[in-house]
């Protein structure tokens, strides 16, 4: 219930609004005068005066204040004749010229009392509330609304429901006093004036004037017709200001002291969650419950769970409309999605590890052997500081599938992050939380990918690094990649340090002449060479053939592809240093198969020389590298990306005074080379 229950509402909004204003108590209802304001009979015709944030019920005297000029209008000319008015509630509170569709249409029959001009040139009137009526049509609207109404005949309650509308109204009256006990602003002698009423529908009427609710709730107990469905609607609302009340004792003795802004933004934005709380819908609650519990199961250190429950405090005083809110809510749900000291254990079978390793990759000796080393000092040690292994090799050669073999071979979590184009140095470190859109950066997101703080991390392309206004992204992998530092990573949307010693990086590289020293130095390089004919030759039928017949369906009974075949394929149709452009190949051959099988084509399962030349066109030939028996040629030898390969170089003797031309696209080595000879040949020519 409102501040004063009897006494008159006292509020200090704009000067317009049609409020309760301070005076003395009013003489309650009597039997008789409501058996006469029931038979009495009014106009049918009323002027109508809107009325701001209240509503008006039947039996009660109360004041309000106006202002508007059509009001102070209705108010002369109502003193004049009969002063019967009609007043109706706005819907909407600020419009300051309500038209018939602004106003709700059930409202209530008052006879002006008493016309007070106030000291600050306001004007009160004392009316006397007495019948409900329903607003049939507009008549006028200039000097001020006119319009033809019909009173609404109160009903009766049958005998069947009387028995639950006594005990209804007992529970109303019962519940009025304790809100008025439990709250002090409200004087005791409003109990006294509850308790003298007899008269069920002036209790009602009497409580819901004095309600501390919102109008459209006053509105809807003010519209119902039925006495009881009536007394339950305002029973609920009385429910819900007690609770209120309560609560408001409860948060006040708590806190004695004087408030500062924050503690009074805590207090309501408690007040406004209890409610939520009562009502069954606080997302903001519901997302504090479920990190309080997913907070529980985490290793973190005591720096790190201080800093956690901090910003949890601070997410719980934020207003959840406010930008704030997400990226609050974004960081705690990181930090609980990190795997902090969170390991998964290594299988360090020496023997297992070297299995698998044979079993995926054909070749790599020197990387395999690298690896075990690795294990084995694990094994021996318990616990060490992950290497920064570095494996540097011409493209095709399976450097970065070696990673996905490692991590099974030890049996830790995998993850990859491609450093191709990474111009950015956000795009390592993350940004700070202040900037919109705020992201951790890639390093902590594949962590929380992985879901171990122990996986190995694939730093794919790591010679492809960009470089722009943005920051040096190189520079920022220093930490990443150094073991004596990267136990501290610092994350600029984390804002606290990460321990990556644990995490074991291999990066790839096609070329070490693009990668800065200092990172460069803080890796181990581990040269992975192009493959012999024989390594590819036994990489295709173990690996390759395999998996192009599965990816298209094929099985090993119609498709069969023999070793001299596939030399064939790698002599003719690739160059190249790894096993990529034989993979395409296969691929190729491998669909012209299926192709066969689906148009129900005779074909034989093995597949010829003559069969390869046929789908894959001619090859290169290679006849002529055999034998040279021309005068003047010889061969050498020439290195490429791809790998080795033989260049014939012929020289001829033409008149002149001994100047070297030299042709083709030759590197400086190569015609340094061709100086040299001829400088020899200079020097020895006797």
């Amino acid at each position: 219930m409102s501040k004063d229950d009897i006494k008159i509402k006292k509020n200090t909004k704009e000067k317009n609004e049609d409020l309760h204003e301070g005076g003395d108590y009013f003489p309650l209802l009597t039997a008789e005068e409501e058996k006469s304001m029931n038979d009495e009979v009014f106009p049918v015709l009323l002027p109508i005066l809107p009325l701001r944030n209240n509503v008006l019920f039947p039996g009660v005297v109360i004041p309000i204040t106006v202002g508007r000029e059509s009001s102070l209008k209705l108010v002369r000319e109502a003193e004049k004749g009969n002063r019967t008015i009609g007043v109706l509630t706005q819907i909407n509170a600020e419009d300051e010229l309500p038209t018939e569709d602004n106003m709700y249409k059930v409202g209530t029959i008052a006879r002006i009392l008493r016309v007070l001009h106030m000291p600050d040139e306001s004007t009160t009137l004392i009316i006397q509330c007495n019948r409900r009526f329903t607003m049939e049509k507009v008549v006028s609207t200039e000097p001020y609304m006119t319009a033809s109404t019909k009173t609404i005949k109160e009903k009766v309650v049958s005998k069947a429901k009387n028995e639950t509308y006594k005990l209804t109204i007992e529970a109303i009256k019962k519940l009025a006093l304790q809100i008025i006990n439990d709250n002090p602003n409200i004087p005791n002698d409003a109990s006294m004036a509850i308790e003298t009423i007899d008269s069920p529908t002036f209790l009602i009427n009497f409580i819901a004037s004095n309600l501390d609710a919102l109008s459209n709730k006053k509105q809807a107990i003010l519209e119902e017709s039925d006495p009881l469905k009536c007394a339950r609607l305002l029973f609920e609302s009385l429910n819900v200001e007690a609770q209120m009340v309560q609560l408001r004792g409860e948060i006040q003795q708590k806190a004695r002291v004087d408030m500062d802004k924050q503690q009074r933004e805590y207090f309501l934005q408690q007040q406004i969650r209890t409610i939520q709380d009562e009502l069954g819908d606080n997302p903001q609650e519901a997302d504090t419950l479920n990190m309080e519990d997913r907070a529980k199961l985490k290793f973190w250190n005591p720096k790190v769970e201080k800093i956690f429950s901090k910003e949890l405090d601070r997410f719980q005083r934020l207003n959840p409309q406010s930008s704030e809110y997400s990226v609050q809510h974004n960081y705690l749900d990181l930090m609980l999605d990190l795997p902090w000291n969170h390991f998964t254990e290594d299988k360090l079978d020496l023997n297992r590890a070297a299995k698998i390793l044979d079993r995926d990759h054909f070749g790599l000796e020197k990387v395999k052997e690298r690896i075990l080393e690795y294990l084995a000092v694990l094994k021996l040690k318990g616990d060490m500081k992950s290497p920064i292994l570095c494996f540097y090799g011409p493209p095709g050669v399976g450097k970065t599938s070696l990673g996905k073999s490692i991590a099974e071979a030890i049996g830790r979590n995998y993850v990859r992050m491609s450093l191709g184009g990474v111009n950015d140095e956000s795009e390592v470190r993350g940004h700070r939380k202040t900037y919109i859109g705020a992201m951790p950066g890639r390093i902590i997101q594949n962590l929380k990918k992985a879901g171990s703080a122990n996986p190995v991390f694939i730093l794919d392309e790591i010679d492809k690094v960009g470089k722009s206004n943005h920051g040096d992204p190189s520079s920022a992998l220093l930490e990443v990649l150094d073991p004596e530092q990267n136990n501290e990573f610092y994350d600029n949307f984390v804002e606290t340090e990460f321990d990556l010693s644990r995490v074991m990086f291999i990066a790839t590289a096609n070329n070490l002449s693009t990668i800065p020293g200092p990172l460069r130095d803080r890796m181990e390089i581990i040269e992975v060479s192009g493959y012999t004919m024989e390594e590819k030759i036994e990489i295709g039928k173990k690996h390759l053939l395999p998996k192009q017949l599965e990816t298209h369906g094929i099985t090993s009974k119609d498709f069969s592809l023999g070793k001299k075949e596939i030399e064939n394929l790698i002599d003719k149709y690739t160059n190249e240093s790894g096993v990529r452009g034989l993979d395409k190949a296969i691929a190729k051959l491998v669909r012209n198969r299926a192709k066969d099988i689906a148009m129900e084509n005779k074909f034989s399962k093995s597949m010829s020389n003559e069969t390869v030349e046929k789908v894959m066109g001619p090859g290169r030939d290679r006849t002529k590298y055999d034998n040279n028996n021309v005068a003047g040629v010889v061969t050498g030898l020439a290195w490429t990306s791809v790998g080795g390969d033989i260049l014939f170089i012929e020289s001829s003797i033409t008149k002149g005074k001994g100047k070297l031309t030299l042709t083709g696209n030759l590197g400086n080595v190569m015609k340094e080379s061709a100086v040299i000879a001829l400088e020899f040949l200079k020097a020895h020519s006797d």
